[in-house]
C-alpha cells in the first residue's frame, strides 16, 4: 500500500523549485571556483567581467580593465569600473552567475539564494556581451539577418553605475554614483553624485547621523565650485557625460575640461572614497592612472571627511590629516570618519559660567550646525551667549569685512566639517571645563591643528632625485621616488619614466602620455607660431623671455611666453618637471596656465590672457584709483599666501614686482611667473647659486645679498616693496626725487624716515601718498596698508609677518582675537 507525500515534503519541494536557478535551465553560467578562467572579455580584451575577490572568501561579480601584460609592470593594480553586488559579496565556493532561459540574469551564493538579478524576462535566445566601451549588455539575439540594427537591449551595466563612469556613459536623473567605503572596502560609502530635484548636479555627504550638500558650495545658488559657466536650474534633461577627449559636461551648464583635454587616452571619472570626484587618464594598460582633474581642489572642504569633533588640515607634503580637538579622543582610531568623542563632561547648571572656559583655535572653522549667526557682537558678548546655551560646544568669532565691517558670532550645536587653514581669517573658541588640566597644557600643534607652513622652501624645491639623474643613476631615482610614495612624487616618477623610454624610442609615440603626466596640453611649436602670427605682437619682456599675444585654435586669447633659447641648459624632462608644479596651482589670484611647448630647443608656456596688462603698466598710466590699489594689494597677498602655505607644493616666487602682477578687466590681480626663474639655470642648485639668480634689484630681500638662508620671507619683503610703490607712486629701482633733485635714497628708507618724522606731528601717511590719488583715499586703511608694508620690509626676516598674517591684518587691524 503506497503512502501519499507529506504536506511538509510538498512545501519544501515547492520552495526548492521556486528558488533554485535550475528551475529554469540556464543557457549560460560562470562559476566562482574557476574565476580566472570563467570570464567575459570585450572584443579587444580591454575589459574583463567575472568574479573578483574583495575579501577573504568574498567575491563580487565585476567589470575591470584587463591586465594584458602583467609581467611588464607588477605594480599596476586592478581598476574596477562596475560591481553587481558590492554590498553583499558571495561565497568563494558554489557561487554562480547564470543566464536563465526565462531571460533573467542571476547571481547566486553557495546556498543558492539569489543575491543579485537583472529582473529581465524574454522567451527569445539571449546574449550577454561585454562591449569595448566597458558596457556589459544583455540583449536578444538578432535572428533576422536582414535587420542588422534591430537589437533589443534588456539590461546594461551603463544604466546601473557604482562609483565610476566611463567615456560616453551617461549619468542621468535615474542614476547616481556612490563612493566606496575606503580604498580596500568596496561596499557603499558616504558620498553620492546625483542630480537634485532642482536639476543641479550635486555632491552629497550622507553620513550615519547627518547629511549635507557640499558641492556646489552650499552658500551659492548658481555657481559651481569648478569649471566654467553658470549653473542653471532651467533644464529638464538631467544628464552628465565624460567624452573621450576629457571634457565632462552636464545639462545644468557645468563644464569641466580635463588638464589633458584634447588627447585620446583611456579615461574614467570616479567618485572616490574621500568624497572627491576625480578624472583619471592613462595611455594604455601598461601605465598607471593619473589624476588629470578633480572637482574639489581643497580636500578639507569635503563634508564628513574627518568626522565630528575633529579638524582636517592639508599638509602639502604629507596630504590630508585628521586631528581630534583638544579634550577629545578618537572613537575608532582606524576610521577617522567616525570622529571623536569628548573626554570630559560639561555641566548645564546655572554655574556653567564659572565651570567652563574657552580654548582659542586660530584659523579653524566648522561649517554649519549653528544656533544662528549674531552680527556686530563683541568677543565677551559671544562668549556669554555660548555659555548661556547648554548645548553650545564652542563658537566661531569672525570679522566680516563684506557686511558692515564688524564681528559675527556663530555658536555651534555640533562640531562638524571642521578644517584648519592658514587662509581662513577667524578663530574658533572651544568650550571646555575649567577644572580640566589639559586646557593650559595642550598645544594646538601637538593635535595636528598647526601646520608648520614656513619651511626652507628651497630645499624642497630642489628635489634631490633630480640630481641623481645628472649622475646617470636613473634607476636609483625611480626607486627613490617610489619609496616616498604619494601622488605628487608618483606624478614625477612617471614623467621621468616616460622620458627614459622616449630616449630609446621615438618621443612622438608617447606625447599623449606626457599630457596625462604633466597636466597640460602639449602644443607644437608651429601651432604657437601660427597663434602669435610669427611672434609678432609682443606684450611683455623679462629676464626669462618675451611674452606674445596669441589666439589659439579654439579662439581663446592667450599670453604665450617664449623662454630665451640661449639659457636653455635643461632637458625636456627638467622643463616638464618644473611646469608640472605650476599646473597643480589653482587660485583666483594666480595666473592660469593652459599648456606648454617643449620641442627641440624651443620652450614656451601658454597662459590665460590678462586684458589690463601688468601692475607696472597701470601704475604708469594713471589708471589705478585708491580702491583698485587696495584690492590689488589684498589679492596679491592672498595669492602669495596660497603659494607659501596651501598649494600642493611649497612654492617660493622669488621675483615679486609690479611686472609680475597682472590685472584682469575688473582689476583683479593675478600673480604670474611663480617658480619659473628655476628654469633659467640648472647647473648648480646649492643655496649660494640659488640666491644669486633670483629677484630684481630694488625688490630683493637682504637674504639674497648676504647669501643667507632663503625662506618664504623673501617674497614677503618683495611684496612690501611693491605695496610701498603702489602707495607712493615711486619706483624702488630709481632714486627719490626731493625738491626737484634726484636723491639715491632707497624707497624703504625714505618711507621709514617719513613715518618717524611724521609721528612727531601726528600724521605721516599724507606725506608719502602718490599725488595722483589726491585726497581720494581712506586714511585709516592707507595707514594700515603702509604699516603692513613697512613690517614686510623689515631687515630681519624673522620679524616679517607671513603672507597669511598680512591678509588678516588687511581685513582687520581693529581686534587681535587670537
Amino acid at each position: 500500500m503506497s503512502s501519499s507525500p507529506s504536506p511538509i515534503f510538498i512545501i519544501l519541494l515547492t520552495i526548492l523549485i521556486h528558488f533554485h536557478p535550475s528551475s529554469s535551465t540556464s543557457s549560460f553560467s560562470l562559476s566562482v571556483e574557476n574565476s580566472q578562467q570563467n570570464t567575459i572579455l570585450s572584443p579587444n580584451q580591454t575589459f574583463t567581467a567575472g568574479f573578483y575577490p574583495v575579501g577573504q572568501n568574498a567575491y563580487t561579480f565585476a567589470i575591470w580593465f584587463t591586465h594584458k601584460h602583467k609581467h611588464l609592470n607588477s605594480n599596476i593594480t586592478t581598476t574596477i569600473i562596475w560591481m553587481a553586488n558590492r554590498d553583499e559579496p558571495v561565497n568563494g565556493k558554489r557561487s554562480t552567475l547564470s543566464l536563465l532561459k526565462t531571460g533573467n540574469l542571476v547571481l547566486t551564493d553557495a546556498a543558492q539564494s539569489i543575491v543579485w538579478q537583472t529582473n529581465t524576462v524574454s522567451s527569445k535566445p539571449l546574449q550577454l556581451l561585454l562591449h569595448e566601451t566597458g558596457n556589459l549588455v544583455l540583449q536578444e539575439q538578432n535572428t533576422n539577418s536582414s535587420i542588422n540594427n534591430n537589437v533589443i537591449i534588456l539590461w546594461q551595466s551603463f544604466d546601473f553605475p557604482t562609483d565610476t563612469l566611463l567615456p560616453d556613459q551617461p549619468l542621468t536623473r535615474f542614476t547616481n554614483l556612490v563612493s566606496s567605503r575606503s580604498e580596500t572596502n568596496f561596499s557603499s560609502g558616504f558620498y553620492k553624485l546625483f542630480f537634485d530635484n532642482d536639476n543641479i548636479l550635486r555632491l552629497l555627504y550622507e553620513g550615519p547621523s547627518v547629511s549635507s550638500i557640499y558641492w556646489p558650495d552650499p552658500w551659492t545658488t548658481s555657481n559651481g565650485a569648478v569649471g566654467s559657466g553658470t549653473r542653471s536650474t532651467f533644464n529638464s534633461s538631467r544628464i552628465a557625460l565624460l567624452d573621450s577627449f576629457g571634457r565632462f559636461s552636464s545639462s545644468d551648464n557645468f563644464v569641466y575640461n580635463n588638464s589633458d583635454y584634447g588627447s585620446f587616452l583611456q579615461r574614467l571619472i570616479r567618485l572616490d572614497h574621500d568624497g572627491n570626484v576625480r578624472i583619471y587618464s592613462r595611455k594604455d594598460e601598461e601605465q598607471s592612472w593619473f589624476v588629470s582633474g578633480q572637482f574639489r581642489q581643497q580636500p578639507c572642504f569635503i563634508h564628513g571627511i574627518c568626522g565630528p569633533n575633529s579638524t582636517c588640515s592639508n599638509d602639502p607634503l604629507n596630504g590630508r590629516k585628521c586631528s581630534c580637538l583638544p579634550g577629545y579622543v578618537w572613537i575608532n582610531d582606524k576610521d577617522n570618519s567616525q570622529g571623536c568623542r569628548p573626554n570630559f563632561q560639561l555641566s548645564c547648571s546655572n554655574k556653567s559660567h564659572d565651570e567652563s572656559r574657552f580654548l582659542v583655535l586660530p584659523h579653524v572653522d566648522f561649517y554649519g550646525y549653528d544656533y544662528g549667526f549674531f552680527p556686530n557682537k563683541t568677543y565677551k558678548e559671544c562668549e556669554d551667549l555660548c555659555l548661556s546655551l547648554c548645548g553650545c560646544a564652542g563658537f566661531q568669532f569672525t570679522f566680516n569685512a563684506d557686511y558692515g565691517g564688524n564681528f559675527w558670532c556663530y555658536p555651534k550645536i555640533q562640531l562638524l566639517n571642521g578644517h584648519h587653514s592658514q587662509s581662513f581669517v577667524g578663530s574658533f573658541y572651544l568650550k571646555l571645563p575649567k577644572s580640566s588640566g589639559f586646557v593650559d597644557e595642550i598645544r594646538i600643534q601637538e593635535n595636528g591643528m598647526g601646520m608648520v607652513c614656513e619651511r626652507n622652501g628651497v630645499v624642497k624645491l630642489e628635489r634631490d632625485y633630480m640630481k641623481k639623474k645628472e649622475n646617470g643613476s636613473l634607476k636609483f631615482m625611480l626607486w627613490f621616488a617610489g619609496g616616498f610614495g604619494g601622488v605628487e612624487l608618483l606624478g614625477f616618477f612617471l614623467v621621468w619614466f616616460f622620458l627614459f623610454r622616449s630616449s630609446k624610442n621615438s618621443g612622438e609615440d608617447h606625447h599623449d602620455y606626457v599630457l596625462a603626466a604633466t597636466g597640460f596640453r602639449k602644443f607644437s611649436y608651429s601651432e604657437l607660431k601660427q597663434a602669435t602670427k610669427g611672434f609678432s605682437q609682443e606684450i611683455g619682456r623679462g629676464a626669462g623671455g618675451s611674452v606674445y599675444k596669441g589666439v589659439l585654435s579654439d579662439n581663446r586669447i592667450a599670453a604665450i611666453k617664449r623662454l630665451h633659447e640661449a639659457n636653455q641648459g635643461e632637458s625636456e624632462s627638467e622643463f616638464l618637471a618644473e611646469v608640472s608644479i605650476i599646473g597643480r596651482l589653482n587660485h583666483m589670484n594666480l595666473i592660469g596656465m593652459w599648456g606648454y611647448c617643449a620641442e627641440g630647443k624651443h620652450r614656451l608656456l601658454v597662459y590665460e590672457y590678462m586684458e589690463k596688462g601688468t601692475l607696472a603698466d597701470n601704475l604708469s598710466s594713471n589708471e589705478l584709483d585708491w580702491g583698485k590699489r587696495y584690492n590689488i594689494a589684498m589679492g596679491t597677498a592672498k595669492g602669495l599666501a596660497y603659494l607659501h602655505e596651501e598649494c600642493l607644493e611649497w612654492i617660493l616666487h622669488c621675483d615679486i614686482k609690479p611686472q609680475n602682477i597682472l590685472v584682469d578687466s575688473d582689476y583683479q590681480p593675478k600673480v604670474a611667473d611663480f617658480g619659473l626663474s628655476k628654469l633659467l639655470n640648472r647647473d648648480d642648485l646649492d643655496n649660494s647659486n640659488f640666491s644669486r639668480i633670483r629677484g630684481t634689484r630694488g625688490y630683493m630681500a637682504p637674504e639674497w645679498v648676504f647669501n643667507l638662508q632663503i625662506t618664504s620671507k623673501v617674497d614677503v619683503y618683495s611684496y612690501g616693496v611693491v605695496v610701498l610703490e603702489m602707495i607712493t607712486g615711486k619706483s624702488p629701482t630709481t632714486g627719490i626725487q626731493i625738491k626737484k633733485e634726484l636723491c639715491h635714497e632707497r624707497l624703504v628708507t625714505w618711507v621709514r624716515e617719513k613715518k618717524r618724522k611724521g609721528l612727531e606731528v601726528g600724521c605721516w601717511v599724507e606725506q608719502i601718498v602718490d599725488p595722483k590719488l589726491g585726497s581720494n583715499y581712506d586714511v585709516k586703511k592707507m595707514e594700515t596698508l603702509a604699516n603692513v608694508a613697512l613690517d614686510c620690509v623689515a631687515d630681519d626676516k624673522d620679524v616679517r609677518p607671513t603672507m597669511s598674517q598680512v591678509v588678516e591684518r588687511l581685513l582687520s587691524d581693529e581686534h587681535n582675537y587670537y
